[in-house]
């Protein structure tokens, strides 16, 4: 019995001892396989980081900036009827919301003719042109320019804000500075740089006013008959002739009148030779 007892506790012992490295063992094999999963984890972190990471900010949009057009024309044509002719153009004016800026009127010897120089919105400009073409058989002149100044616009914005920010940093130079000279020196510079400012905001208020508003210059007249002609102009011929040979006989007389020291000094010339001739008869 003894011995059986002796037996049944080392069996004890040892299933214990077993029992526990079991148990020892297990542990070590759920750390070993749960440490893969950490690394899988860790791999499919990675793997889906770039996808899951924000887009990159798209590139910068940049300004689109309006085409600046200065937009001309010369236009001159022939009617028969100088007033209708008139009427339409103000028409035109209105309907495109143009002004006309200039009015003048003449005659020669072959025609009667009007010039107008109008001012049109770019925006209706060939409108206008289309408005004034209605009813002009040819045009005997006829040039339409269109001039982009894109370029000299963007350069002169350029070079604008580019002054007002180095003027912005003389101003703050100018509230730090202690000096008498230096701010006087400053100074100096500020007034020189809001000159060229000034003179740039010029420079850009005319180009912005030539896009803004285009120039057409009209030129219509009427041809006068031939009979018409003589009715009408002979008599002012003749009369022209007569004052033409009356101012032709007073710039004669100016001039002598002009020249008379020198015909004093001819006629004293002449009375001393004539004198002398006497003398030598009498001789």
């Amino acid at each position: 019995m003894r011995h059986i007892f002796i037996l049944s506790f080392l069996f004890l012992i040892l299933f214990g001892c077993s029992k526990s490295s079991d148990s020892a063992e297990e542990n070590y094999a759920i750390q070993t396989v749960q440490m893969p999963a950490k690394a899988e984890n860790v791999a499919y972190d990675k793997k889906l980081s770039p996808n899951d990471a924000p887009p990159p900010p798209p590139p910068p949009i940049k300004e689109k900036i309006e085409q600046k057009i200065i937009k001309e024309a010369t236009l001159k044509f022939e009617t028969d009827n100088l007033e209708n002719s008139f009427s339409q153009i103000q028409q035109a004016v209105a309907n495109s919301k143009a002004r006309i800026i200039n009015d003048s009127e003449g005659k020669d010897f072959g025609s009667i003719f009007r010039n107008l120089t109008v001012k049109v919105p770019s925006q209706n400009f060939d409108r206008f042109i289309s408005d004034i073409s209605k009813g002009v058989s040819y045009f005997e002149v006829k040039n339409i320019s269109a001039e982009d100044v894109t370029e000299q616009y963007i350069d002169l914005t350029s070079r604008l804000k580019t002054k007002k920010k180095l003027e912005e940093r003389y101003l703050e130079i100018l509230k730090k500075a202690n000096k008498v000279s230096e701010i006087l020196e400053i100074e100096e510079q500020i007034s020189t740089i809001r000159e060229e400012i000034e003179s740039k905001e010029g420079q850009l208020k005319y180009l912005e006013s030539r896009v803004s508003e285009s120039t057409v210059t009209i030129e219509f007249y009427k041809t006068i008959a031939e009979k018409e002609g003589i009715k009408i102009s002979y008599g002012s011929k003749l009369w022209e002739a007569i004052k033409s040979g009356f101012f032709t006989l007073s710039d004669l007389l100016l001039s002598l009148l002009s020249a008379w020291p020198f015909v004093i000094l001819f006629c004293l010339f002449a009375y001393f030779i004539r004198r002398r001739l006497k003398r030598r008869k009498k001789a």
